[in-house]
């Protein structure tokens, strides 16, 4: 699948994977998932790559879904493109690392708790209004965060929607480190760290602590089901079609 919201490149053991759309802070598409699934599931079967690394646009990491696919597309979610590239990151033996700048919401967050190592701006936000949106947490969130961070927390993230910033990502364990100046060029040269490892060593100690992925696969899909039953609900829909007329109304 190509996309050409996505810029994918690949140097020194790397595969990049630029999401780019700026025009809609990087709101993910279904092509788009696809796309960033396909580089993935490439650069595992590529002995040249030894990390993948996965980046933004300067101020928008990624706006989440496109709220147009959920109202005009499909009204499943099980088999969804998004399910297919989570499922992707979680089976990836390569390791990923992420480079955060800006907007960071929904699936811009979840996909961090996939990446062994992430770095963000200090403007950086991020937030995870599912319940918002009359939806439930998507990536094994649901399972993941409280586990990362504890109950309480990942209830003011996951529950109450409550948007936090680059410190307090650090501070919970979401992010590694807040970056001052060029996160991308530190995520990569991180990146470049990691590649240049013993190959057989990186992917064995990638397998190991990844020992629990059948868990978080089983997650992902307990989670998508009923994300599939919410999605179909009058109660989302109510709550899509709002959204975008406040957004049509903004762009008149």
């Amino acid at each position: 699948m190509v996309s050409a919201h996505i810029v994918l490149s690949a140097a020194q053991g790397v595969q990049r994977i630029g999401i780019s759309r700026p025009a809609k802070r990087n709101a993910l598409t279904g092509e788009m998932y696809l796309a960033m699934a396909e580089a993935i599931t490439s650069a595992n079967k590529d002995d040249a790559i030894g990390v993948i690394l996965i980046t933004g646009e300067p101020g928008a990491f990624c706006a989440g879904n496109d709220i147009g696919d959920f109202l005009n597309g499909r009204r499943t979610f099980e088999t969804s493109p998004a399910i297919v590239f989570l499922k992707a990151l979680v089976l990836s033996r390569k390791p990923l690392v992420a480079a955060l700048d800006g907007l960071a919401i929904g699936i811009g967050t979840t996909l961090v708790l996939h990446c062994v190592l992430a770095y963000a701006t200090p403007r950086t936000r991020f937030h995870l209004p599912f319940i918002d949106l009359a939806l439930v947490p998507e990536a094994a969130a649901s399972m993941l965060l409280p586990r990362l961070c504890g109950i309480k927390a990942a209830s003011d993230m996951l529950r109450l929607g409550e948007p936090f910033d680059a410190a307090s990502a650090a501070q919970r364990g979401v992010i590694n480190a807040v970056i001052e100046g060029d996160v991308e060029a530190y995520a990569e040269a991180v990146a470049l760290r990691l590649a240049a490892k013993p190959r057989a060593a990186l992917l064995a100690s990638r397998a190991l602590m990844r020992a629990n992925h059948h868990e978080v696969l089983a997650r992902i899909d307990l989670e998508a089901e009923e994300f599939g039953r919410r999605l179909n609900s009058k109660e989302a829909q109510t709550v899509f079609a709002a959204f975008m007329a406040k957004d049509e109304a903004k762009r008149a």
